[in-house]
């Protein structure tokens, strides 16, 4: 079916695999790879982990391994039902960028051709929304991709090697999810360092704050994987984020109000896009002078101030409903984190 634009959107996808089986989490140990093991184990499915990080509780099913490892993640892959490919390189400061390639693509590689091998049919990778270019509005998942950095270019590439593997049988299942910005309790990543900061009182807005972000809580980016394993054969392809998109502006008065923050106080502490960017290459500099990343940088003020959004027009018409809403993510992650903070404020 296609909408009144030409887009190709995903309206009848009916369930085919109603049994949980036995599920690998590459990067099982991180952010999203913890809450969607959670989810999964209460739907009843046996969770197996590969992750290059030892787990803070061990677990009899935890391979501790690189997706760099082809043995290894071989050996992980046998006897299982379907994959969700989380693991990945997606900092902003990874250095050698070639690490990007080893860990985005060749650990790709590495994952399906263990499938192949093992006959495992079931796929779920998550990508990310930097294949689009910056400050395009709601692209749809068929606008023609063109990365900003290197981390989305290997992200594209990977995106490639699945399409020819289910392109090869056509009892194969691959889903790819598009992540925006993902948020929630145990977070360390942009969300955090920006609430932090209001928190704090140290926030400076850079720029008017007119730019509008997608975003997505982490609770229902589990669901939505979840919800993926179940898809009939064949390539899928979502972009997922939580509607609706909030300007920075909008985002930062929100935060202010659930952290019990002056808005007024922090609303005067601005800067100047191209002056924010201008400190941005001078701290590039010193990092480099360093050796070590700097919390301010080039890349960090253009990805604050650029429009990122994203179209889920093909998401809302899959039948998939979302947990909990932008609003309530972000009031449990403020909680969570920062309960304490307010409470003696």
């Amino acid at each position: 079916m296609k909408s009144s634009a030409g887009l190709r959107t995903e309206v009848e996808l009916t369930p085919v695999l109603n049994q949980p089986g036995r599920v690998l989490l590459t990067g099982g140990n991180g952010f999203i790879g913890q809450r969607l093991a959670g989810v999964l184990q209460q739907a009843g499915w046996r969770v197996r982990v590969l992750d290059r990080r030892v787990p803070n509780q061990p677990d009899e099913d935890v391979r501790t391994a690189d997706v760099q490892d082809a043995k290894a993640v071989c050996e992980a892959v046998r006897g299982v039902d379907a994959v969700v490919h989380l693991a990945a390189e997606h900092r902003d400061d990874v250095r050698p960028v070639q690490r990007y390639y080893n860990v985005n693509v060749q650990g790709t590689a590495h994952v399906l051709q263990a499938m192949e091998q093992h006959g495992c049919k079931r796929l779920v990778f998550t990508s990310t929304v930097a294949v689009y270019p910056l400050n395009v509005r709601e692209p749809h998942e068929e606008f023609p991709p063109a990365p900003f950095n290197d981390y989305g270019r290997s992200k594209l590439e990977a995106e490639r090697l699945i399409e020819a593997w289910v392109a090869a049988d056509s009892e194969r299942a691959a889903v790819i999810v598009r992540l925006c910005v993902v948020f929630g309790e145990g977070n360390r990543g942009n969300v955090y360092n920006l609430l932090r900061q209001i928190a704090d009182g140290r926030f400076v807005m850079v720029g008017d704050g007119r730019n509008r972000k997608s975003m997505a809580y982490v609770g229902n980016v589990a669901a939505f994987l979840h919800w993926c394993l179940h898809l009939p054969p064949g390539l899928h392809r979502f972009n997922y984020a939580d509607k609706p998109d909030l300007t920075t502006a909008q985002l930062v008065r929100l935060a202010q109000e659930k952290l019990g923050r002056d808005r007024h106080w922090t609303a005067r502490l601005r800067l100047p896009y191209g002056l924010g960017l201008g400190l941005g290459y001078i701290a590039d500099g010193l990092a480099r002078l360093l050796g070590r990343p700097l919390p301010w940088s080039s890349i960090r003020v253009k990805k604050f101030c650029a429009e990122t959004t994203v179209n889920t027009t093909r998401l809302e018409q899959s039948g998939f409903i979302r947990p909990f809403t932008l609003e309530e993510g972000l009031r449990r992650m403020i909680e969570h984190e920062f309960g304490a903070q307010r409470r003696m404020s």
